[in-house]
């Protein structure tokens, strides 16, 4: 999300936009440079890489659900992309599913 809004992507930016702490990101940042998630250049700028890309295409996908699901049961559509974002990342597998399911049947009653 953080791309899609400045290109770049900085720690610096994972904590404005997260509310998280330069300690708890930089952490957070190293596990995943280790685990071969991204790759950050010479200047900080941190990359997804491949498996890296895959988890936050899912991550996102469920974003976007649960945030489309949220606002259909009358939820603002700030209070529900906030909630997504806490949500997105715990959810079941089934619960997840179930809510896809909802969803995309919601979607085809309305044409």
């Amino acid at each position: 999300m953080i791309r899609q809004k400045k290109g770049a992507v900085y720690s610096i930016d994972i904590v404005h936009e997260l509310n998280f702490s330069k300690p708890s990101v930089s952490m957070a940042m190293k596990r995943l440079w280790e685990n071969g998630y991204i790759q950050m250049d010479v200047d900080g700028a941190i990359t997804l890489l491949p498996p890296g890309e895959e988890i936050a295409r899912r991550i996102y996908a469920r974003h976007r659900l649960l945030t489309e699901f949220l606002i259909r049961l009358g939820v603002s559509p700030e209070h529900a992309a906030s909630d997504a974002c806490r949500m997105e990342h715990d959810i079941s597998e089934e619960s997840h599913e179930r809510i896809r399911e909802a969803t995309l049947q919601k979607r085809r009653e309305q044409g």
